[in-house]
């Protein structure tokens, strides 16, 4: 698989996530493909159980891409994922093995204020 076939794979994928199509969004995945969540200690083993964790979800969330980099089969995903109208910063690594995912991580991080004692180097990021 090209670079730019695995660019398009995510496109469709977060495009997807975001329109809450459950089953485009999960096409990316291989059958046995593990998502772990470090912060958590979740691991979900299997698409149907990922999507199905995801389908369980109970909050009105919202994907934006902030920015996509990879190459070969190691991509990483910059997004800010809203959550009931909560901005959470994302950054999901995604290991693929033939075209699909084999192995994903989110990592989650909340928005907060910035520091005083740094805002003399600091420009705001839209």
């Amino acid at each position: 698989m090209h670079d730019d076939d695995v660019r398009h794979a995510l496109q469709r994928h977060w495009a997807a996530s975001d329109a809450n199509d459950f089953e485009t969004e999960h096409d990316i995945y291989r059958d046995d493909a593990v998502l772990d969540y470090p912060q958590s200690g979740e691991r979900i083993r299997g698409r149907r159980n990922i999507q199905a964790s995801r389908v369980a979800q109970p909050s009105d969330k919202r994907f934006t891409v902030r920015r996509m980099l990879g190459i070969n089969d190691l991509w990483t995903s910059e997004l800010v994922l809203t959550y009931d109208g909560q901005p959470f910063y994302v950054v999901s690594i995604m290991e693929f093995e033939g075209g699909q995912v084999v192995h994903e991580t989110q990592y989650f991080g909340e928005a907060f204020e910035p520091g005083p004692s740094r805002a003399q180097w600091v420009e705001r990021m839209g």
